[in-house]
């Protein structure tokens, strides 16, 4: 139970992150420009590579009992040793990374069609992220239990990134469609909404009434169409590692620069034509290793598989960022 305190420390890190964001940083809304959103990436990149080191060292020295007895699907070992521990963390996060990439061209196409100005995007985005990381935090607590429960799950998890890469090889991203979202139609339906956008506030008092506002339709349409994206960026995770504190850890590392990722790639991802085919193919190798998870086990390659996996994921989207900056070039001779 000592690990716990680990757990807490993380947790009061994030919230100290998101804090000096949101009262000091941002506390006064503004258009958050190309330059400010780079920096704020590699703030945040920054700050992820800094806690993995941390990461090494908690894992070899086995902090608070860190490490110890981590034994399920795809993942045998009773004691993962900093490097192995390091190496997982920075696979899973630069998953989470890559699929985050197709949630931010979502984000864009929300604020397009409700017309969100741009001064008040950040707090929506502040807002939708925090949900995220309690949404997050439970399917990943859910999602661990029960592949410790039944380790069959893992054939599950990968059977369905198979089918979600199959479907986003297929899939288009011409228009959203938030009206249909059940989220936002059972707030219509029983609650009054402003007509208006009012500064950056999700409710406001008309006539002594409450109403709520459509930022904060557009907050729920955003939390929503995170938690979809979780359903294929967990179970992704999942087949780096099923160690909850790396999972959790590399997951919430890469939501927390989502944001100042969306503000300096939201103009330019329609650009990099490839890179949702990077991501088709990422997913099917993750769901394809979940599939031979048995295979790893019985010959023992976890942590050949673990370096294998983060060479393919880096190689795969250098690949898609490349040819799309080639594409582009071409295009303009």
């Amino acid at each position: 139970m000592s690990v716990i305190w680990l757990w807490i420390g993380f947790l009061v890190l994030v919230f100290v992150f998101l804090a000096l964001d949101l009262g000091v940083f941002n506390r006064k809304s503004h258009v958050i420009g190309i330059g400010e959103a780079l920096r704020w990436t590699v703030v945040w990149i920054t700050a992820a590579l800094i806690f993995n080191v941390g990461i090494y060292f908690m894992y070899e020295h086995h902090l608070l009992g860190i490490g110890h007895h981590v034994a399920a699907a795809g993942d045998t070992h009773t004691n993962l040793s900093g490097a192995q521990a390091a190496v997982k963390f920075f696979t899973g996060y630069l998953v989470e990374k890559s699929l985050s990439l197709d949630n931010i061209f979502v984000i864009g196409l929300v604020f397009a069609y409700f017309g969100v100005p741009a001064i008040y995007q950040h707090r929506v985005l502040f807002w939708g992220i925090l949900g995220a990381l309690v949404m997050r935090g439970m399917m990943i607590g859910l999602g661990s239990a029960a592949l410790h429960q039944w380790e069959w799950l893992i054939y599950v998890f990968g059977g369905l990134l198979l089918v979600t890469a199959i479907k986003m090889l297929f899939s288009k991203h011409e228009a959203v469609h938030p009206e249909k979202n059940p989220f936002v139609r059972l707030i219509k339906r029983f609650f009054p909404v402003a007509s208006d956008f009012h500064h950056e506030h999700f409710f406001v008092k008309i006539d002594k009434k409450l109403f709520f506002t459509p930022l904060f339709l557009v907050l729920l349409v955003v939390e929503s169409s995170d938690v979809v994206f979780a359903i294929d960026s967990i179970p992704a995770i999942f087949g780096i590692t099923d160690d909850p504190f790396l999972v959790f850890t590399s997951n919430i590392f890469a939501i927390l620069g989502l944001r100042s990722l969306y503000f300096a790639l939201a103009a330019m991802i329609q650009k990099f034509r490839y890179l949702k085919i990077s991501l088709v193919v990422i997913l099917l190798y993750v769901g394809a290793k979940m599939m031979f998870s048995h295979l790893i086990k019985t010959h023992r390659i976890e942590d050949l598989m673990t370096w294998i996996s983060l060479g393919i994921i880096v190689l795969i989207m250098t690949i898609g960022v490349v040819m799309s900056i080639l594409r582009k070039e071409s295009t303009k001779q």
